[in-house]
């Protein structure tokens, strides 16, 4: 018996089948967590997210989110956007504020209920089922759906926001047969190309025209570490009064990377170029999501963004027209 014939097996069940001879007993841990966790790209995917909703979990478990001030958050999303949207949001914010304590609890459980069904084998379906719900709930009433109707974040902020890549992501990681999870290799390569030109188009309104977007963006970040705040504050100077510049260099090659990899021409080295600048947008512009400085809610888009390139990586060199068996 392989250590991978029956990856549901206990560790010790596999060490009592192992080979007399041959093998080294320190490894057998190793190859067993290799062979569950990451036996191909679609599990490697499935791990990585079910690990970010773990931490999403742990982080609704912080004890600002007990607190006023996350309901004053919530409340802050509200301003400026759309009648329908504002109401919405604020209609979700007094809800939680009536029962706050019951409700973040509640939040805080099933984010680390999904996160647990993903490392599980048994559970992925369902706990991709849950987060796609989930993930909805998340970009409407905490995110404001990016902020895209007010016109006021920006990739290097985290738009379009986190939650809608959290399903981007799990649909890929739909487990199967066919490449490309749910939406099979052609739809993913089209939600790409599709996400990357909004993220160009982004760029190109206010307050991506604004001289000083990217300065004013990488300020209002988060920190929480001194030398976090060092880089920030110098690449904030830098940046200041060429935002505009910044933001048509930005825009053009957003275009060119979700062109390039849709169409699957020569896509390497605009994956990596994509996953240069969202590392750069995480730290720059997000913070690491503000994890260190107190208050978030989760790591914000870059890490999706780099897991994503991760997914359309596995897809090079996969036909269109794989077999959706």
């Amino acid at each position: 018996m392989s250590v991978s014939a029956n990856l549901d097996a206990p560790l010790d069940r596999l060490a009592i089948a192992r080979p007399a001879t041959g093998v080294d007993v320190r490894r057998l841990p190793l190859s067993w967590a290799r062979c569950y966790f990451a036996s191909d790209s679609a599990r490697v995917l499935q791990t990585w997210l079910g690990v970010l909703w773990l931490l999403d979990g742990a982080l609704q478990f912080q004890s600002f989110m007990y607190e006023s001030g996350f309901v004053q958050m919530l409340n802050g999303t509200a301003t400026g956007q759309p009648t329908w949207l504002g109401d919405s949001i604020t209609w979700a914010a007094g809800t939680f504020q009536a029962h706050q304590v019951v409700l973040n609890t509640a939040f805080a459980l099933i984010e680390v209920g999904i996160g647990l069904g993903l490392l599980r084998r048994r559970t992925v379906k369902p706990a991709l089922v849950v987060s796609f719900v989930w993930a909805l709930i998340v970009w409407w009433f905490a995110e404001g759906f990016g902020m895209l109707f007010m016109s006021m974040n920006n990739p290097i902020s985290g738009a379009p926001g986190a939650a809608v890549l959290y399903a981007l992501v799990g649909a890929i990681a739909w487990p199967g047969e066919r490449p490309g999870g749910m939406f099979g290799v052609r739809g993913t390569r089209l939600a790409w190309g599709v996400l990357w030109l909004v993220m160009a188009y982004l760029w190109l309104t206010p307050p991506g025209t604004n001289a000083n977007m990217v300065s004013e963006a990488i300020n209002g970040a988060p920190a929480g570490m001194g030398w976090l705040v060092s880089v920030q504050n110098w690449f904030a100077a830098a940046t200041r009064g060429v935002g505009l510049v910044l933001g048509l260099m930005f825009a053009g090659a957003s275009a060119a990377i979700g062109v390039a990899v849709a169409r699957n021409w020569r896509p390497r080295p605009f994956l990596a170029l994509a996953v240069v600048m969202n590392l750069g947008f995480w730290v720059l512009g997000q913070g690491f999501g503000g994890i260190f400085a107190g208050g978030a809610t989760d790591p914000n888009s870059g890490a999706l963004f780099v897991l994503l390139a991760y997914a359309m990586y596995s897809l090079v060199g996969v036909p269109s027209a794989a077999a959706a068996s």
